[in-house]
């Protein structure tokens, strides 16, 4: 057992109560503050969940000694401004996803935390769940062929002009959302896409509210997948290879986690995973990085990829015409 990171945890966003349910169930996890713009909100949110100190702003919380990593769950336009101040005042950081999707300040957020010897590390909570790893092994290990085609779906409804996933000036949008889900799983089975090409319908906010992109990876493995946010709930992944698939049972929230193999002429059979929670995984992890194990998943080179990517989609999106990276 390590010794528990301390946590503060940035804004009362409401997808805490995901980070801080996970959180609970490790020994290596202590969340010792919260900070929001709003110090009324921040003490109802830290007496609901038992954390010890509130502060009515962010830069309060940055300046708590005892705060060792700080937990970003802004809006997505607020991620690197903030990932930098966090960093600055000597903290690690786990920034939810996306970081950005721009992809120049990925560098220099990794390049400021490896100057302070401090993690960073972008928050794909599902790439910790056993039985995306299972699934990692699975195509790796050759059973199902040659890698072929990976398939990926998600989405949810929202219409709420409220919602900050709706609004452009905060890097809003489906891809930016959810998309980055199934993109992420396709750079983490074929790796880094060479070619992209996309469709996207726009809403009245000016967000993509639907999205759909099509990707190239070497060895010609092909990857598709579609997002969107006026389109009934979907989760989906598929890995298909020469002589068999394999499909995901709920792969981004893994509250029935199974992997259903097919091969040729056979009957599917499928295997249910031992459940696990991924926040509490991805917080155990980071917290091993900080005491000194490297972060095996999610560090530098896979936000690079991630966002390189995102990049390209939105171009090809604009533009119509296949866009290549690298």
């Amino acid at each position: 057992m390590i010794e528990p990171v301390r946590w503060g945890i940035m804004s009362t966003a409401n997808i805490n109560a995901k980070l801080l349910r996970g959180a609970a169930l490790s020994a290596d996890v202590s969340v010792v503050a919260v900070g929001s713009r709003d110090g009324d909100r921040s003490r109802k949110f830290a007496t609901q969940w038992g954390i010890g100190r509130a502060y009515g702003s962010y830069e309060e919380l940055l300046a708590d000694d005892d705060v060792e990593a700080v937990y970003i769950p802004l809006p997505n336009s607020m991620h690197h401004d903030w990932t930098m101040r966090s960093l600055e005042a000597g903290k690690h950081v786990l920034c939810e996803k996306p970081y950005t999707r721009h992809t120049a300040e990925i560098s220099i957020a990794f390049d400021k935390a490896a100057q302070g010897g401090l993690v960073l590390s972008e928050a794909f909570m599902f790439r910790y769940h056993p039985h995306i790893q299972a699934l990692v092994q699975l195509v790796r290990s050759g059973q199902l062929g040659r890698l072929r085609l990976i398939s990926g779906a998600f989405s949810g409804y929202t219409d709420n002009p409220g919602d900050v996933r709706l609004d452009l000036a905060l890097d809003g949008g489906s891809l930016m959302d959810v998309g980055v889900y199934p993109l992420s799983a396709s750079r983490l089975l074929a790796g880094e896409p060479t070619a992209v090409t996309a469709q996207q319908v726009t809403g009245v906010t000016g967000v993509d509210v639907s999205f759909a992109a099509t990707l190239r990876f070497d060895d010609d493995v092909l990857a598709h997948f579609d997002c969107g946010f006026h389109v009934a709930d979907r989760s989906y992944l598929e890995a298909v290879g020469t002589e068999g698939r394999v499909e995901v049972s709920d792969p981004w929230h893994g509250t029935q986690p199974a992997l259903t193999v097919t091969m040729r002429g056979a009957d599917p059979v499928r295997t249910a995973i031992e459940p696990a929670n991924p926040y509490q995984l991805e917080l155990e992890e980071f917290g091993t990085a900080v005491r000194g194990e490297p972060n095996q998943l999610l560090g530098r080179a896979d936000a690079v990829g991630q966002a390189n990517a995102v990049e390209a989609l939105y171009r090809a999106a604009a533009s119509g015409i296949t866009v290549t990276i690298g």
